[in-house]
């Protein structure tokens, strides 16, 4: 009698450890080919987004502070400097940021010459905007540091209604040269 219930207890250990057995090794084999399907599918509108960082100021510090987006690629499928340049002028949507473009500000032209991108702004751009070396300078990096987080642009140039070494009203600064990022 004991020797009956001693078999039938290894026959079911046996039995259990054989499913375990198996049921890893096709586990490891599925892992191996690539079979296993992700807990959660992703979306073809999840496919198309990307991450874009734009700079605005902080409320608190004042330091230009990064706000990453996720946006549809298509978006940046045309024009993706256009693009960008438009989401900053709208400004950010976190609420401990700040726009540092003037209002009023508009895009009259943008175009590539090598690793420089040419930036035309409206008259807006100088007579609207408040003033002092730190908000002109937090202006202008707001732009250059969010248009160079493209690869192939390195320098940004701006000019004001297609002119060239013009600067904001009170002299603090010009647009005489490339703007390098600024981190």
């Amino acid at each position: 009698m004991r020797g009956k219930r001693l078999i039938i207890v290894m026959l079911i250990l046996l039995i259990i450890g054989g499913v375990i057995f198996f049921y890893t090794r096709n586990r490891q084999e599925e892992v191996a080919q690539g079979e296993i399907t992700p807990e959660e599918e992703i979306s073809e509108e999840q496919e198309r987004k990307t991450m874009i960082s734009l700079y605005f100021k902080d409320k608190q510090t004042g330091e230009l502070t990064k706000e990453n987006r996720m946006i549809d690629v298509k978006v940046l499928a045309d024009n993706p400097y256009q693009a960008l340049l438009e989401m900053l002028i709208e400004g950010p949507k976190t609420e401990n940021l700040q726009n540092t473009i003037p209002e009023g500000t508009e895009i009259n032209n943008i175009s590539i010459n090598g690793e420089c991108i040419h930036v035309d702004l409206s008259k807006e751009f100088i007579n609207n905007h408040e003033g002092g070396s730190d908000n002109e300078s937090k202006t202008i990096y707001s732009i250059v540091n969010t248009l160079t987080e493209l690869n192939e642009v390195n320098f940004v140039r701006i000019l004001i209604d297609g002119e060239e070494n013009l600067g904001f009203q009170d002299g603090n600064m010009t647009f005489q040269e490339n703007f390098q990022r600024n981190d």
